[in-house]
């Protein structure tokens, strides 16, 4: 299913652990809507103004979010967020241009190792609804332990 000119469904809902372990990895009505809403608003922008995007997580299903040890409060479930990099482009400099350009709900620079532009990843979450909070978090570990920091740490 085409979601927009260029993202599918499929490309959302992929999952090698849901695969693996026969995990049902299909959204229902709510969750396909706010996937829409998501590719519209945030995935068909990114990859209209700076190139191709690559989805590291999507949608993921109750299931597949405990077969990958997600949190249970995870936007990932609900069809709200995914994982991405561009290819070409530094994730610090990802997030700074979501944060500049686009309306999201959070935008996560998940283990980005400053001065390693190519290091970890881009999260962005965007609720339909119109209720985003535009929060801005850096994802690291301490001490073994992942953290969430405010603003981009880079």
């Amino acid at each position: 299913m085409q979601l927009s000119a260029n993202f599918t469904l499929d490309e959302l809902t992929k999952s090698q652990t849901a695969l693996r372990q026969g995990i049902d990895n299909i959204p229902d009505g709510d969750h396909l809507s706010a996937l829409e809403a998501l590719v519209q608003n945030v995935l068909q922008p990114i990859r209209d103004a700076i190139g191709v995007t690559v989805i590291n997580s999507g949608y993921r299903s109750p299931a597949l979010n405990v077969a990958v040890g997600g949190s249970g409060r995870s936007q990932h479930c609900k069809g709200q967020a995914v994982d991405i990099e561009c290819p070409g482009t530094s994730n610090a400099d990802l997030a700074q241009w979501i944060y500049d350009n686009l309306d999201f709900d959070q935008v996560i620079l998940e283990f980005y190792t400053p001065g390693d532009p190519k290091s970890g990843w881009v999260h962005v979450s965007y609720k339909a609804d119109g209720e985003n909070r535009k929060s801005t978090l850096t994802a690291l570990k301490e001490d073994g332990r992942t953290v969430y920091k405010q603003g981009f740490i880079i």
